[in-house]
């Protein structure tokens, strides 16, 4: 019995040890864990990024032939306010793969381009200390909007679709013709966009009038002015082409302060 209980002992020391072998592997494992997951060396989430969304809004990624005329036109908004909620001074100038927010920020989240990129670069914002006082945290009142331009007939035909209809883009209206006829330039202005890029309308053209009013002519067959181009009024910009139904006609819109209107009260005051 003595002799049994021998035998057994360095099978039990062997256990034993092999379990403390096991203990020490583990505790040198979770050791090793705890330094490689240690907070601030977690995955980056898309949040840490910077591509959340700001609030509730909508964000928009830049894409090659976009301008920031035809962004806010897309998205119902003036280009002047895109251009401030981004901190964009010049609206001539903005880049493919640039994230634009299209609606403003409030309180702590407001950020201005400069502020995203001294945070990329790794320079901390400036600090502002104490609150700022009322004055500077009031937003400057929306300068009054300009006299519209005296606009003039953009084609010759008559109209087919009314402003609102359900059939054909509601935010503006539909002249008939003849495909090739003459598209003209319903007010002296500057081309801010020339292109295909928008769905639904077909090759289009926008023209900026002043800081109030912009207009837009679509469904063209051919665009014969280009981006950045000054045209006058009457000027022939482009040949009519054929809308969704297959049928010669022109879209014609005007925007005030980003929002469609109604052209024909004011088209019909201008011609």
């Amino acid at each position: 019995m003595i002799g049994r209980l021998r035998e057994r002992s360095p099978r039990r020391r062997g256990r034993q040890a092999l379990g403390l072998v096991l203990l020490a592997a583990a505790a040198s494992l979770a050791g090793c864990g705890s330094l490689k997951y240690e907070p601030g060396a977690a995955p980056t989430s898309a949040a840490q990024k910077g591509e959340t969304k700001r609030g509730n809004a909508r964000t928009y990624v830049v894409r090659r032939g976009d301008t920031l005329y035809k962004i806010a036109w897309q998205n119902g908004v003036d280009q002047r306010d895109l251009a401030r909620w981004n901190g964009i001074k010049d609206p001539d100038v903005i880049h493919v793969g640039q994230r634009l927010y299209l609606a403003p920020a409030s309180g702590p989240e407001r950020r201005t381009a400069a502020d995203a990129k001294r945070t990329s670069s790794g320079t901390p914002p400036t600090k502002t200390g104490a609150s700022p006082p009322a004055k500077s945290r009031t937003a400057a009142p929306a300068p009054p909007p300009l006299p519209p331009p005296a606009w003039s007939w953009p084609t010759d035909g008559e109209v087919i679709s009314r402003f609102g209809a359900v059939d054909g883009i509601a935010t503006g209206i539909g002249i008939g013709g003849r495909e090739g006829q003459p598209i003209r330039a319903a007010a002296a202005g500057r081309v801010v966009y020339a292109g295909s890029g928008l769905m639904n309308y077909g090759q289009l053209l926008i023209i900026k009038h002043n800081d109030t009013y912009l207009s837009a002519y679509g469904y063209n067959s051919r665009l014969l002015v280009s981006q950045g181009q000054d045209v006058a009024k009457g000027q022939t910009i482009a040949a009519m082409g054929k809308g969704p139904e297959q049928q010669p006609r022109l879209h014609f819109e005007i925007r005030r302060n980003g929002v469609p209107v109604d052209p024909l009260p004011l088209v019909s005051v201008g011609r």
